[in-house]
């Protein structure tokens, strides 16, 4: 027997809907590269929206097909994610960081119609365009030069039309993962899936979202579903405020002219952030909450930003993952917790979210699950109602038969649903036998107040198998050696994880997403011989 309620498809549009009807009138706001600033509000996003709608439809784009941006932080871009998704396409964000051939692939994998790019961009754009047959029509966001740009192409519509219908399985945004190892994948979201993944986000244990609420997402749109922030933050009525450049000082002052209470970006951002500061003498903005993700954000960092009073929301997920899984936020003891023991809590991946649930198995392959003791490290697995069961176009399932993805992540669990992520499996050292991370290798490295960034990687050596290479980079004016740095590692890690070898480098190798590459990295250092 049925339950009695009404049946109501969940949707994005529905989000969009609510924030224009409870929260109209909330700023949206835009500071572009050249430096100047734009204003619209959820009331007139949702105009633009519908506008966009009547676009598409005047072009013969139909529901299903893929509407791709290559495009940064702006109100223009938020419209189009929910004028695309709207109209039943299917969103596709382009990240402008790959390869010329790998984006030109994922185009002609997804078989865009519709390409909607930033100018700074038009270069990317004419070089692959004559590979991408699918594209029947390309629109700038900001720029007239090459015909008719986003605002003309919207001005010959009322907005007087309505949601394309469907139901809540219906696909409506696609993110690529940037394909390290082979080619890309394809992660196709439901309207469903988006919705609950927004839910989760807005509690008070996770961001904490609220009409008052001010937030600016440096994390690009073209990432990893921008971590659901514009979804989260239509249903909260939260004011936005976007960036289309990231430069430290520009956000910087773009906190403070907006009150600015929620920043959301990788661990870089807040490296470049303090670094600004330090040498500027600049206050830290007056923001409340810091969310951050993408990669282990290390103690020292948390440390600065709760010191200053800031509330840090560590989050761990994947673009196959939505992409927040789980969020460090306060267990019931918090208040009870010295300093020292709340900075180590924030530093963790946190606990799931409702609606997630996480497991560590063997790194032997068995598929073992392992106790969550807080010491078993094993490979991280994860499933849910916004996690990826298969992959875009893929013949097979990307889960077992009980669900469960391989993240390719290596964690422990603590007996209190805890997750603190310990190295990625394909970054592991293994020296002598045992496993050494790298990723606390690296977090304990930038602890110290002349490192900016740091990377370990495994090197071959004759009797251990591997040994750790740790590659840095000094902060401006630092003359630090390595031996200087070794010694202070001494006294942060287990003697035998200390490297063999330190190297200074000007900078390091990223993906396109931001995060360190070691496989670049490898590269580079392929012929390194260890000191004996």
């Amino acid at each position: 027997m049925p339950g009695e309620m009404q049946d109501w498809d969940l949707r994005v549009s529905g989000l969009i809907d609510h924030a224009a009807r409870a929260h109209g009138a909330r700023e949206i706001v835009t500071r572009w590269a050249d430096g100047s600033q734009s204003r619209t509000s959820w009331a007139g996003v949702r105009h633009d929206a519908l506008r966009m709608v009547q676009a598409l439809r005047r072009i013969d784009v139909y529901p299903g097909e893929r509407v791709a941006t290559l495009a940064m932080n702006h109100g223009r871009h938020l419209a189009a994610w929910f004028g695309a998704t709207g109209a039943g396409c299917v969103l596709h964000t382009l990240n402008p960081r790959l390869f010329d051939a790998q984006l030109a692939w994922i185009v002609n994998h997804a078989e865009d119609a519709v390409l909607i790019y930033d100018a700074a961009f038009r270069p990317i754009v004419e070089r692959i365009l004559p590979s991408c047959p699918t594209i029947r029509r390309t629109i700038c966001f900001d720029s007239r030069a090459w015909g008719p740009d986003f605002e003309d192409w919207l001005a010959a519509e009322d907005g007087e039309a309505h949601w394309t219908a469907g139901c809540e399985q219906a696909p409506c945004m696609l993110c690529y993962t940037s394909g390290t190892t082979g080619d890309p994948k394809g992660v196709l979201y439901s309207h469903r899936s988006q919705v609950l993944h927004t839910l989760a986000m807005i509690a008070p244990s996770a961001l904490d979202l609220a009409p008052r609420s001010v937030v600016l997402p440096v994390v690009p749109m073209f990432h990893a579903n921008n971590w659901g922030l514009p979804w989260a933050c239509a249903a909260s009525g939260a004011k936005m405020v976007w960036s289309q450049t990231n430069e430290a000082e520009a956000l910087c002052g773009l906190m403070h002219r907006e009150a600015v209470t929620h920043v959301a970006g990788v661990p870089a951002v807040w490296f470049a952030m303090f670094e600004h500061l330090d040498r500027t003498g600049t206050a830290l903005p007056p923001i409340r909450q810091a969310l951050s993700g993408g990669s282990a954000v290390p103690r020292s960092v948390v440390e600065r930003l709760m010191h200053a009073g800031v509330r840090v929301a560590q989050a761990w997920g994947m673009t196959e993952t939505s992409p927040i899984a789980t969020v460090a936020y306060e267990p019931a003891g918090w208040d009870d917790m010295s300093f020292d023991e709340q900075v180590t809590c924030k530093s963790s991946q946190g606990r799931p979210l409702y609606g997630v649930e996480v497991r560590v198995v063997g790194l032997d392959g068995t598929g073992v699950p392992l106790p969550h003791d807080g010491i078993s490290a094993g490979a991280l697995q994860v499933r849910g109602p916004w996690t990826v069961k298969r992959y875009f176009r893929a013949e097979d399932d990307a889960v077992d038969s009980d669900q469960w993805f391989d993240t390719g992540d290596v964690a422990t669990i603590a007996p209190d649903g805890t997750l603190y992520l310990t190295d990625r499996t394909k970054d592991l050292i293994k020296s002598g036998g045992e496993w050494i991370s790298s990723v606390e290798l690296e977090n304990a490295a930038v602890g110290h107040p002349e490192v900016s960034e740091a990377a370990a990687i495994g090197v071959a050596h004759p009797r251990w198998d591997e040994r750790p290479l740790l590659v840095a980079v000094r902060k401006q004016g630092s003359a630090l050696g390595a031996e200087d740095l070794r010694n202070y590692l001494a006294g942060k890690v287990a003697r035998w994880w200390l490297p063999d070898a330190i190297e200074f480098v000007g900078s390091l190798p990223h993906t396109g997403s931001g995060k360190l590459d070691k496989k670049a990295l490898r590269l580079l250092f392929a012929d390194y011989t260890l000191p004996v």
